[in-house]
């Protein structure tokens, strides 16, 4: 099974998190791919331009919206790096922990083009992780976690991917509505936002990770820490960089 998780230098350690967490529950073989976003413009797979405020802020230079973390918009390449295959496929975003296995997971989406957490997420603070503008839009948090069925996604070209607007990607207009299945919210499981009575399966930290300031405390914090200790003993050792499998040149950007 392949599962690629966002890549974002900031978030290094969550990287670290959401892919031990992920392998440690899983029943059956994962693939992991880092979705970073140097190699994806090396690749010529993406190619869409931005721009960094004095803040540190990252403005998207399609549609002036701002985004943050470097995976946004990348995670919808997805589809063509899989060459639109008829095997499902994870995406995640970084900043989760897993509680189950993704088996179960991609087992839900049965045939599904996409199946996804359909939340109503409206936020209210206006900055989260390490002081990223916190935006609301339609269908966000929808796409933090995808199980795509690629050749049902043709729709994700390379030219859309590059040139589409934040709403259209992130509130999966470019799918039917029917095409989209929902999965229970335990599945992506938003901290500070979601019931706390529902026991997660996936903790979606999106307000930012307890290695960041001012989110030490947030729900499930300690599971997180100690999954981290656990990942650094376990497959790196002391002082060692995280090792993961990036894209490389093992698969074509097609589209």
């Amino acid at each position: 099974m392949r599962v690629y998780i966002g890549w974002d230098p900031r978030d290094a350690a969550a990287f670290e998190v959401c892919r031990h967490s992920l392998i440690r529950h899983a029943s059956v073989p994962v693939d992991v791919i880092a979705l970073r976003d140097w190699e994806l413009r090396a690749m010529g797979a993406y190619w869409r331009p931005y721009r960094v405020d004095e803040r540190g802020q990252m403005w998207d230079a399609r549609d002036g919206a701002p985004f943050s973390t470097e995976f946004s918009y990348t995670r919808f390449c997805v589809p063509a790096l899989e060459k639109y295959g008829d095997e499902p496929v994870v995406f995640c975003d970084a900043d989760m922990l897993w509680r189950a296995d993704v088996a179960e997971l991609v087992a839900l989406a049965g045939g599904a083009a996409v199946a996804c957490v359909k939340h109503d997420h409206r936020p209210t603070e206006r900055v989260k992780m390490t002081g990223a503008a916190q935006t609301t839009y339609a269908r966000k948090n929808w796409s933090s976690l995808m199980v795509l069925r690629p050749i049902r996604c043709t729709a994700l070209t390379r030219y859309v991917v590059n040139i589409r607007s934040r709403d259209w990607l992130h509130g999966l207009r470019w799918i039917e509505d029917e095409d989209i299945v929902g999965l229970p919210e335990a599945w992506n499981w938003l901290e500070g936002w979601s019931d706390p009575a529902i026991d997660p399966k996936i903790v979606h930290f999106t307000r930012g990770t307890p290695d960041m300031a001012g989110h030490e405390e947030a729900t499930y914090a300690d599971a997180w820490r100690d999954e981290l200790r656990a990942a650094r003993q376990a497959e790196y050792g002391p002082g060692r960089p995280t090792s993961f499998r990036g894209i490389g040149n093992e698969l074509s950007a097609g589209g």
